[in-house]
């Protein structure tokens, strides 16, 4: 071994000495990336198997254990391994470890990922350990890994190089186990309230169900330009249609050519439901069972914290119409207004800047932007908007100008949006004519109109509570999470060099 710790000794580089032991590994026991290696056991499964093991007692167990190396002492006479539930501590020494093993130890790095098998124990301080009788090389790593207790400290690098923010960042590595419970979840509750999952296309060759810039590609067989899914939206109505069932649901990935932000990420993840014969405050109650299902299941209350703030996911939640939370914040009644010009006349005097152009509801819509959105921390179900920007959303009777429509805020953030399905297909085809010339206006020239989707409404589409829920910023709350880049392993990032 002398001969070793000298020839290792001539590179004071990290990563060359690294290729050096790699060389002197493959020399001395051949295979050092093994195909396959059989443990008996997970660190997990240790740790709860031997809980009641008291200190200082030496089992007659011997058990198989596999992971990474993230701590190495007394030249590795005590080591740390890693696997995805946890760690134990692997002990070698000449009283239990056969010298051929303990060969290894010097050209063991951190990061390696190795296999030992030996005899459980309690320490006298209380460590649970195994006694090395066998130790296996799995896996070399060439490369170092962050220092353990302080993990990648730049954000950037982070999330570029996620494996290790996983690796060294525990907060991390709970998040995106947490996020799988969440996604398995929500699954789980709408297949047991009897909605059945069925999967959609993700390229279109006509782009809607939202509004939204796509992201465009072209079919060379086809010679098709078609996009990326901005909403899933008009095929599962069309799922309605046609009877397969009453209740359908999706869990998909969605993707807007837009902005980057804390809270924004150009393809993301949404669960969007519709439910035959049911309404908007059908599917209120259906949020609000979710929602507390989710914060049930991942801290076992409905209270947690986000940041410094409590947040209750305690059913019912508040309800409030839109103009009426525009009017207690602003004192601008919007429902006394007849006229567009009205609406444009009040907002200005209160001192908000609106278009020219801009119509009763989307002044009404921008004040509640600038006024409401912000103060709504507890989950709150804002209903009622302005039919002049929801074009897929059944008149409220007795006011034409708003429908049934809500939007589920928490933490003045959008979680969800929900209407009472317009099906009514000639009003559903002059909405979606009506949104076509808006988009043309704006130079969105390649939208067009779906015309397969209103031949299908012309069949008979039956009244239904429609539903999308953004499950990345419903992830981030739950999780406290302060950015989406948190929450989605890898997010879109500029390139290096920017």
């Amino acid at each position: 071994m002398s001969d070793n710790k000298t020839e290792i000794a001539l590179s004071s580089d990290v990563t060359e000495v690294r290729a050096q032991k790699l060389k002197m590994l493959r020399e001395k026991i051949g295979d050092v990336y093994p195909a396959h290696f059989h443990r008996t056991i997970t660190n997990a499964e240790l740790a709860s198997k031997y809980e009641n093991l008291e200190a200082d007692v030496v089992t007659d167990d011997v058990v198989t254990v596999a992971g990474r190396v993230y701590s190495s002492r007394n030249s590795g006479m005590f080591m740390d391994i890693h696997d995805a539930g946890g760690k134990i501590q692997i002990f070698s020494h000449k009283d239990t470890t056969p010298e051929e093993a303990r060969n290894l130890l010097p050209l063991i790095d951190l990061g390696d990922i190795i296999g030992v098998t030996g005899v459980v124990r309690r320490t006298k301080r209380g460590e649970l350990s195994i006694n090395a009788q066998e130790i296996t090389m799995l896996t070399k790593s060439l490369l170092p890994m962050p220092e353990k207790w302080h993990g990648l400290s730049d954000i950037e690098q982070r999330y570029r190089k996620r494996h290790l923010d996983i690796m060294t960042n525990e907060d991390s590595k709970l998040r995106f186990q947490q996020r799988s419970k969440i996604v398995s979840g929500i699954r789980r509750f709408m297949e047991d309230d009897g909605f059945m999952e069925v999967e959609t296309p993700m390229l279109h060759s006509v782009y809607g169900g939202a509004t939204a810039e796509p992201f465009k590609t072209h079919h060379n067989t086809l010679k098709l330009d078609m996009y990326l899914r901005i909403a899933p939206e008009l095929f599962l109505k069309r799922t309605l249609v046609s009877g397969l069932t009453d209740k359908v649901f999706e869990i998909n990935r969605n993707f807007r050519n837009e902005g980057v932000s804390t809270r924004h990420n150009p393809e993301f993840t949404m669960m969007e439901c519709y439910w035959a014969y049911a309404d908007y405050e059908d599917i209120m109650d259906l949020v609000e069972r979710l929602f507390t299902k989710l914060a049930m299941s991942i801290h076992g209350t409905t209270e947690f914290m986000f940041g410094d703030k409590e947040i209750s996911f305690k059913g019912p939640f508040k309800r409030v119409p839109m103009p009426d939370a525009v009017k207690e914040a602003t004192g601008i009644d919007f429902l006394a207004m007849k006229t567009d010009e009205e609406a444009r006349t009040a907002a200005k005097a209160a001192g908000f800047e609106v278009e020219k152009d801009w119509t009763w509801g989307e002044c009404l819509a921008f004040i509640f932007e600038e006024k409401v959105e912000g103060t709504l921390i507890q989950p709150s179900h804002v209903t009622h908007f302005p039919k002049d920007i929801s074009p897929f959303a059944k008149e409220v009777p007795g006011e034409p100008r708003l429908v049934e429509r809500f939007e589920t805020y928490c933490n003045a953030w959008e979680l969800g949006n929900a209407f009472s399905e317009l099906n009514d297909p000639e009003e559903q085809r002059k909405r979606m004519v009506e949104q076509l010339e808006q988009a043309h206006a704006r130079g969105e020239k390649d939208k067009q109109l779906d015309d397969e989707f209103l031949d299908a409404i012309d069949q008979g589409m039956p009244p239904a509570g429609g539903l999308g829920i953004g499950v990345d910023r419903l992830i981030m709350l739950l999780t406290n999470a302060p950015s989406i880049r948190d929450i989605i392993l890898f997010p879109a990032r500029r390139n290096k060099a920017d």
